[in-house]
């Protein structure tokens, strides 16, 4: 596991020093949110990078090697969140471990991506066959169906987009791509048709809310588009340069988004606000590009990788950083329906640090074992 040669000049400071990066910036924005907050995303911090440097000196060949361990591990943790886990508001999704909460669907993100990119390399030679894709289809449908019970139905969708990114980077048949597509369309026209009628089974009320309220936000002002509303008169507020760290005003009146509540949950799902609001364009400017640039470093890594796995893992890996970061900023600015996806590296919530240091953890090991 250890007993690798790398060469130090193939590490990725970038990557690395760019998340570190995110990490520390996330502890002030979550500070500002709600300094109650503060003391434990910072001590998770620390231990998250510390496991992120062991996991890239780890061979991730190792880690690969048992991909079906990890398949069988996550369906048992998640089985064990249907029947035993924590609910809050209608919604099972955690695990109390006394001293502490976690959301095992955040580590099933990282492991799917390890667990596919396996079965693709073993596959590589039959793998756009109806056979190997269907049982890849059933395989990957196990884990997502017990995400979507909980329900979860937007952890659902990023898993889902994410594990296409690895695929289609694995040798998906383009024709393949294109009939889905041509499928696809028609069939989404059919869905929100049918979640607007009577009685419809798929989706939960407030699932369907939250997707009409997209569709037309003017009719739900008042209601369930009121969080989204206020997330983009936060961040507008904030203008060019933003009102400055720890200054949350929405007026000269001195009226402040976190005591009022305005917007709800702002350490998590909408820390994005805090940071339009105080930091302006500029600095949310400047955060994007940050984690636009921790997803290009993936890619690149992912395009110098020895082997189809260290090349399907930093892919997966970039995308879960990518799609989710584009999800999140969307939901803040209402250019998406209202989801509950973490902004990486910088919303609270430990499970999802830990889960996303891992994951660049093993990209940056992959990075060490480029083949030039």
């Amino acid at each position: 596991m250890f007993r690798e040669k790398y060469q130090i000049k193939n590490y990725s400071w970038a990557l690395l020093f760019a998340v570190m990066a995110a990490c520390f910036l996330g502890v002030v924005f979550i500070n500002s949110a709600d300094s109650s907050y503060t003391r434990k995303q910072l001590v998770g911090v620390i231990v998250c990078i510390i496991i992120m440097l062991f996991l890239s000196l780890v061979n991730y060949n190792y880690i690969c090697a048992f991909s079906n361990i990890l398949y069988g591990l996550n369906i048992l943790i998640l089985l064990i969140v249907r029947f035993l886990g924590f609910g809050v508001n209608g919604a099972r999704r955690w695990l109390n471990l006394g001293f502490t909460r976690i959301q095992p669907s955040e580590f099933s993100k990282i492991i799917m991506i390890i667990f596919v990119a396996i079965y693709i390399q073993e596959h590589e030679e039959d793998f756009n066959t109806p056979k190997t894709l269907a049982r890849l289809a059933g395989l990957c449908a196990v884990p997502l169906l017990l995400i979507l019970l909980e329900p979860d139905l937007s952890t659902t969708i990023d898993i889902t987009l994410i594990l296409l990114a690895v695929i289609f980077v694995g040798g998906l048949n383009v024709k393949l791509i294109r009939n889905c597509i041509i499928v696809f369309v028609p069939l989404f026209a059919i869905f929100i048709w049918y979640i607007q009628t009577p009685g419809q089974v798929l989706l939960k009320d407030y699932q369907v809310n939250r997707i009409m309220t997209f569709i037309n936000p003017s009719e739900y002002a008042d209601t369930t588009a009121y969080q989204q509303g206020n997330s983009i008169m936060a961040i507008g507020s904030g203008q060019l340069y933003g009102k400055g760290l720890n200054n949350n005003t929405l007026s000269d009146a001195g009226i402040s988004v976190t005591e009022t509540g305005l917007v709800s949950e702002q350490q998590t799902d909408f820390i994005f606000s805090v940071v339009g609001e105080e930091f302006g364009f500029i600095g949310s400017t400047i955060l994007i590009a940050l984690l636009s640039f921790i997803v290009l470093q993936c890619f690149i890594i992912a395009a110098r990788a020895k082997n189809m796995s260290g090349r399907l893992i930093a892919t997966g890996v970039g995308s879960l950083i990518g799609f989710q970061s584009f999800i999140n900023i969307g939901v803040a600015t209402q250019l998406l329906p209202n989801t509950g996806l973490p902004l990486p590296f910088i919303s609270y919530g430990l499970t999802s640090l830990l889960s996303l240091t891992a994951g660049v953890g093993i990209v940056l090991n992959i990075g060490l074992q480029r083949h030039y």
